[in-house]
């Protein structure tokens, strides 16, 4: 990877929503086409997180649900988010048809027509927002509402491919399952889903930006503008250094604050030095190794948020 912007091709944000999405008169699709519609690998972070801020939200007399409603609350956020992920691919299918990573998804393969994945993405988002109304509260609704908006609204339809600062706005998108969680059970937002929230806010931006960084050749193609597309490799690799820092800094401070232990202190500590090494290491690593570094904190990056939110429930169950 080149260390400076100078030769960088000129991104030019008029997206065109051509081709490469095929025409289908018949559709073939199985019941496995449309969970993949649901993206499944970002909806288990999704429902992990949400799970963890059910978890750490006060079950006394202010709160707490049963289990099975808590299990349909979680269910129906998951079903939120997956739903956004279909909207999501209804509207990039053009992009998706022509990158490598995305090409075998099901609307630019051709098993799902656009109509009938936009039909399924509203369905599910109204359907799982009005049921986790009536069924556990308004408050969690709405939240859930918002976010499957800012998802497939704000980011996918306006930032993606309009501005570098796609993934760093966007990724609030991605942050409010705990908070969403949080809601279900108690009904309120305090400072501990919010500081959840800021947590993956933080890690979005360098966890994204080190794919992007292998794939950039592809966003180029594309004419999206993520951030090593438009700023160069150099630029991008300090902002995800910085990034990191600033996301250590909020993964300390639960335990700083008192909502969590000495446990929790020193594995989120352990935790975040990594990744703050392994994101130096990307910033200073020579051109030949710049490739195997972003693999590296791309992979770790998700280990990283796992483990981290795994840290509060163990912490709790620990009590040090």
């Amino acid at each position: 990877m080149a260390n400076n912007s100078a030769d960088l091709p000129v991104i030019d944000t008029s997206v065109p929503r051509a081709g490469g999405v095929p025409d289908l008169t018949t559709e073939m699709a199985s019941a496995a086409d449309y969970f993949e519609l649901l993206k499944p690998r970002v909806m288990s972070l999704v429902v992990f997180t949400t799970l963890i801020g059910m978890i750490m939200a006060p079950s006394g007399a202010g709160g707490g649900v049963h289990p099975v409603i808590a299990f349909t609350a979680l269910l129906l956020i998951a079903l939120g988010a997956g739903a956004s992920g279909a909207l999501n691919m209804w509207y990039d299918a053009d992009i998706d048809a022509n990158m490598e990573r995305t090409r075998t998804r099901p609307i630019p393969s051709g098993r799902i027509t656009k109509e009938s994945a936009l039909g399924f993405g509203l369905t599910l988002s109204a359907g799982s927002i009005m049921c986790l109304g009536v069924f556990i509260n308004w408050l969690s609704a709405g939240l859930l509402a918002f976010t499957i908006f800012f998802y497939a609204v704000i980011y996918t339809i306006w930032l993606k491919r309009f501005t570098a600062q796609n993934i760093v706005i966007g990724g609030a998108a991605g942050a409010f399952p705990p908070v969403v969680g949080w809601a279900a059970v108690t009904g309120s937002v305090e400072t501990l889903p919010v500081l959840m929230f800021a947590i993956i806010f933080f890690w979005t931006p360098p966890h994204f930006w080190a794919l992007a960084l292998l794939k950039n050749k592809d966003y180029t193609e594309n004419n999206i503008p993520m951030m090593p597309a438009v700023a160069g490799s150099k630029n991008t690799r300090i902002q995800i250094f910085a990034y990191a820092l600033i996301m250590a800094i909020f993964a300390a401070l639960p335990a700083l604050l008192g909502y969590a232990g000495l446990f929790y202190a020193l594995f989120s500590t352990a935790l975040s030095t990594l990744f703050v090494a392994m994101s130096f290491w990307l910033l200073i690593a020579p051109d030949e190794r710049q490739a195997a570094a972003a693999k590296a904190l791309f992979a770790y990056s998700i280990f990283y948020l796992f483990l981290l939110f795994a840290g509060f429930p163990a912490d709790k169950l620990i009590g040090i």
